[in-house]
């Protein structure tokens, strides 16, 4: 059986406003089909599939690079943010990385159809819990292209149909992926509709992805935080998402300095622009005069603009005030607010208050304290004496991720492959009936 859709998934589509609906509902119906194909595919078919996929992204280098800068000298013309633009280009060492991505996930373990927790009931019977897809996702996202194909990857592998919506800034980059993507699942024989890259730029397109819930089993928002509000707000949809990435270190009086000094600086300096970046350092009273001039110095070669509290100010004259809104920051700029506390106490309650659940790092050589942040510091992550930019898919040996979630249900952290399945239980019997 085959869906038919009057739209082709992938190139750019000039559509009216009201032509956007009946284009959205094919993409949930073709998706909604492949779904169920793509639960009977097996992990082989799958990785060919992958494999086909980064055959034809080989084949078509070219025709990628010349279609990102398209979108590039598109973006400077519309004074799009020199961040924006790094995120969106591609050239031959990210798409090399794209294809590598592509035969990594590959590699990855399958969770589809794992068989846990198997236990005999008194009645003779057998019962367990099986990973199985979720279904179709929905993926929402903003500048970077390879995000396009990063995506397409873990829902395929995880069995997931999957339709994307990249922003109109890497609309002519999507479209030469998508082609791509087409090719690949086309050469193994799996659904067209098992990737389908929106293929219009009308806004009305996302409000209508998030409402198809006959079609759509889960969102997942990647962007900005008012796309992510938005996606939170008017979505029927079950949401995967984080809102903000406001992480703390908090460096306690037992601390190693050098631990400390290497994993304060890491955190803030190694990537400005992630959501795993430190925004707040909290420093323990006793060790605030030892360590933060020494801090301030390191900071000083990043040119990291410093923001710090009454007390931090009397040690560091060169910080700023910082007001009550720095404590809610998430900069994604060399900026760093910095309180000092009184205890462990403090620090978790400042957290707790200020702070956006995602990932939290304490730094001390008291196992008892690091116990207790770990148990009450209520974040997606919480780290012992190590970097916040830790907090992340391939380093937590998930080998890649769709996105960081700070949601309790169903995914909360990192979500890999495992975390774009559910389960169902299985009962196994041998003719046993209920008395």
């Amino acid at each position: 059986m085959s869906v038919s859709t009057p739209f082709q998934s992938g190139a750019l589509q000039h559509l009216s406003s009201g032509d956007v609906p009946a284009y959205m509902q094919a993409l949930g119906q073709a998706a909604r089909h492949a779904a169920s194909e793509l639960r009977r595919a097996d992990t082989g078919l799958k990785n060919r599939a992958l494999f086909a996929i980064a055959d034809r992204l080989k084949a078509a280098r070219a025709r990628i690079l010349d279609a990102n800068a398209a979108d590039l000298q598109r973006g400077r013309e519309n004074g799009l943010e020199s961040a924006l633009l790094d995120r969106l280009a591609l050239d031959d060492v990210r798409v090399s990385s794209m294809i590598e991505g592509l035969h990594h996930v590959a590699a990855l373990p399958d969770p589809v159809g794992e068989i846990d927790d198997m236990q005999y009931r008194p009645s003779g019977i057998q019962v367990g819990k099986m990973r199985v897809p979720l279904g179709v996702i929905g993926i929402i996202y903003e500048s970077r292209p390879n995000v396009t194909l990063e995506a397409a990857s873990l829902c395929l592998k995880s069995g997931n149909a999957c339709i994307l919506r990249g922003g109109s800034e890497a609309s002519a980059s999507n479209a030469a992926i998508s082609a791509c993507i087409q090719a690949g699942l086309a050469d193994v024989g799996l659904p067209a509709g098992s990737v389908q890259v929106v293929a219009t730029t009308d806004r009305a397109a996302v409000g209508e992805m998030i409402s198809m819930p006959e079609y759509v089993d889960v969102i997942i928002p990647r962007g900005g935080k008012s796309l992510i509000e938005r996606i939170s707000r008017e979505a029927r949809v079950p949401v995967i998402k984080h809102l903000d990435g406001v992480c703390h270190v908090y460096i306690d009086t037992t601390a190693d300095p050098a631990k400390a000094l290497a994993i304060a600086v890491n955190a803030k300096t190694h990537r400005y622009g992630t959501c795993n970046t430190m925004e707040t350092l909290l420093v323990d009273a006793p060790i605030a005069d030892l360590l933060l001039p020494e801090l301030a110095r390191a900071y000083g070669e990043h040119d990291v603009e410093l923001r710090g509290c009454q007390r931090t100010l009397a040690l560091l004259p060169q910080a700023i005030a910082a007001t009550d809104a720095d404590w809610t920051a998430e900069y994604l700029a060399p900026i760093l607010a910095i309180k000092i506390v009184d205890g462990i106490e403090e620090a978790i309650a400042h957290i707790e208050f200020y702070g956006s659940h995602h990932t939290d790092a304490i730094v001390t050589q008291d196992y008892s304290l690091a116990r207790r942040f770990m148990a009450e510091v209520d974040s997606s992550s919480v780290i012992v004496n190590a970097s916040t930019r830790f907090a992340d898919g391939f380093e937590y040996g998930l080998g890649a991720e769709i996105g960081i979630s700070t949601d309790k249900l169903h995914a909360r952290g990192p979500v890999g492959l495992e975390g774009l399945t559910t389960r169902k239980y299985v009962v196994f019997g041998d003719g046993q009936v209920r008395e």
